[in-house]
C-alpha cells in the first residue's frame, strides 16, 4: 500500500521530512495528563466477526436511553421530537443539500436558514443569529473569541456554574491563543461575586442560565458590572427549553448569547451531532462567526434570499476569517427549525411548564428521603442534590435498578470535594411512574 507508512523505514523517513525528531514530538502540544501512556488493553489483531461479537457483548451491558426512566442531563437532554420531524429533514432536497454557495438555486436552504436565524433571535431576545455552530461548547468558546476581537482585550472570566467541558473547550481555545482564563470554583448554589475577577484587561465574563448546577441567574446585575468595567456579557444556556419559561438573556443585558440546541428537535444520539446557537446585538454582527443568510429582493423584486455575510476562511483570507470553523450544523438546525415551528410560541411557553412541574415533583419526592437534600432554591427542570453517599456509586446502585438517575458531578469535575452531588433532570418525557418509582429506588439505595 503506497499511502500507509507500514514499517518504521517509512516512519522514520516522514518524520525526517516534516523535521521532528520523533512521533511524540508531533503530540507536544497536548498536556501530558491528557495523553495515554502505553497501549489499550485489547487485542493486536482480530477478526471482523470477533470484534463484533465482542463490541455488541460490551454494548449489552449498557442501559440505554430508551430502555429505562431517564433522568439524565447536564447539557444533552431527552425530549419527545415529534415523528413529523424526521420525516421532513430525511427530504431528499433537504438530505443531500449543503452549502448553498449558489443562490439562485439554493433558495429553500437559505429560506430555512433564515427562519432558523429568525427563532433563535427571537428565543434569546438578540437582533442577530447566525446559521448555526457545531454544538454549545464550540459556540461558546467562538464567543469569547469574538468578545476579545471586540474589545482589543484577552482575558476572560468563567463563572464556577459554566459547564465543565464548555469550560474546557473556552480554556484550549485560550491557551493555545496565548489568551487568559479566570475560571472561578464550582458554585453549586448559584451566588457568586464576579467584581474582584474583572478588570481592566477582561474582554468578557461567560455566565450559564440555568447553570450547570441548575440555577437560573438573575444576568443583569452581573451585566452592569461587566459593562461598567468594559467587558462584554456572553450568556450560555445547555437547555434551550428553558427560555420558553424564563427572561430572554437579551432582555438581562447579554451582549453574546450562546448555547446548545440539541432538546428542540434533535435526539440525544450518543453525544452528537448537536446544533450550536449564536446570537448577538447587531452592532457586533460583522465579528460574529459562521455564517448570516439575509432577505432581499431579486432584480424583479421578487423575495429572495442569499448568504449576507460568511467571514469564514473558506471565504476570505484565514488571518481575516471570524472562525476557523468551515462547516455548520445545517440538518440539526432544519431539525430543530421544524420542531420550534410546529411548537410555536405558546407550544414551548406549555412545554416549559410541563418540564418545570415535572421538575419540582421529582424534587418534592426527594426532599421526603432521609439524607437526601435539594440544594437548589429555584430551578427549571434540572436540580442539585446532595447525598449520604458517593453520588457515583449510587447512580451505579440506581441501574442495578433499572433507573438512569444523572450525571455525578465529580464525573465533570474530580477532585472538586463534590462527590456527594448528584444533577438530575426531569422532562416532559418523565411519567409520574416514572419519578415514583425514581424516588422508590433512591430511599432504597442512599
Amino acid at each position: 500500500m503506497r499511502y500507509l507508512p507500514l514499517n518504521e523505514a517509512d516512519r522514520q523517513g516522514m518524520l525526517q521530512k516534516i523535521g521532528v525528531a520523533d512521533i511524540d514530538a508531533l503530540f507536544a502540544a497536548i498536556p501530558a495528563a491528557r495523553r495515554f501512556d502505553g497501549l489499550l488493553e485489547l487485542p493486536l489483531a482480530a477478526s471482523e466477526m470477533a470484534v463484533e461479537r465482542q463490541l455488541g457483548s460490551m454494548a449489552a451491558r449498557n442501559l440505554t436511553a430508551g430502555a429505562a426512566p431517564f433522568f439524565l442531563g447536564a447539557g444533552a437532554y431527552r425530549h419527545h421530537v415529534p415523528a413529523s420531524v424526521d420525516h421532513l429533514i430525511q427530504r431528499s432536497e433537504f438530505l443531500t443539500s449543503y452549502t448553498p454557495y449558489q443562490p439562485e438555486i439554493s433558495q429553500g436552504t437559505l429560506q430555512v436558514l433564515f427562519e432558523f436565524q429568525t427563532q433563535v433571535a427571537e428565543l434569546t431576545g438578540m437582533d442577530v443569529a447566525n446559521a448555526s455552530m457545531y454544538d454549545g461548547s464550540t459556540a461558546c468558546g467562538e464567543a469569547m473569541l469574538m468578545a476579545h476581537r471586540l474589545t482589543r482585550r484577552n482575558k476572560a472570566v468563567l463563572s464556577g456554574g459554566l459547564h465543565p467541558q464548555y469550560a474546557d473547550v473556552a480554556e484550549t481555545l485560550a491557551h493555545m491563543a496565548g489568551d487568559e482564563v479566570v475560571r472561578l470554583a464550582p458554585d453549586p448554589l448559584g451566588v457568586e461575586d464576579f467584581s474582584a475577577a474583572i478588570d481592566s484587561s477582561t474582554s468578557c465574563v461567560i455566565v450559564q442560565s440555568p447553570d450547570f448546577f441548575g440555577n437560573p441567574r438573575d444576568l443583569s446585575a452581573i451585566a452592569e458590572v461587566a459593562h461598567k468595567r468594559g467587558a462584554l456579557l456572553i450568556a450560555v444556556f445547555t437547555e434551550v427549553v428553558s427560555l420558553g419559561a424564563l427572561r430572554s438573556p437579551g432582555e438581562m443585558g447579554a451582549d453574546i448569547v450562546v448555547g446548545e440546541g440539541q432538546s428542540i428537535g434533535n435526539a440525544l444520539s450518543f453525544g452528537g451531532p448537536y446544533v450550536g446557537l449564536f446570537a448577538t446585538r447587531l452592532k457586533n454582527v460583522r465579528q460574529m462567526p459562521g455564517r448570516v443568510a439575509g432577505e432581499t429582493v431579486d432584480a424583479e423584486g421578487r423575495r429572495g434570499f442569499v448568504l449576507t455575510l460568511s467571514t469564514r476562511e473558506q471565504h476570505i483570507r484565514r488571518e481575516k476569517a471570524t472562525s476557523n470553523i468551515c462547516t455548520n450544523s445545517g440538518l440539526c438546525a432544519l431539525a430543530f427549525s421544524i420542531h420550534m415551528t410546529l411548537l410555536g410560541g405558546a407550544g414551548l411557553q406549555r412545554l416549559a411548564r410541563v418540564n418545570h412541574a415535572n421538575a419540582v415533583d421529582l424534587a418534592g419526592r426527594f426532599s421526603a428521603i432521609p439524607g437526601v437534600e435539594v440544594l437548589n432554591a429555584h430551578f427549571f427542570n434540572e436540580f442539585t442534590i446532595r447525598t449520604p453517599r458517593p453520588a457515583a456509586e449510587l447512580v451505579e446502585a440506581l441501574a442495578r435498578r433499572g433507573i438512569i438517575g444523572g450525571l455525578p458531578v465529580s464525573r465533570l469535575l474530580p477532585g472538586a470535594g463534590l462527590d456527594d452531588l448528584l444533577v438530575v433532570a426531569s422532562t416532559e418525557v418523565n411519567t409520574a411512574e416514572d419519578r415514583a418509582g425514581y424516588a422508590e429506588g433512591l430511599r432504597g439505595c442512599v
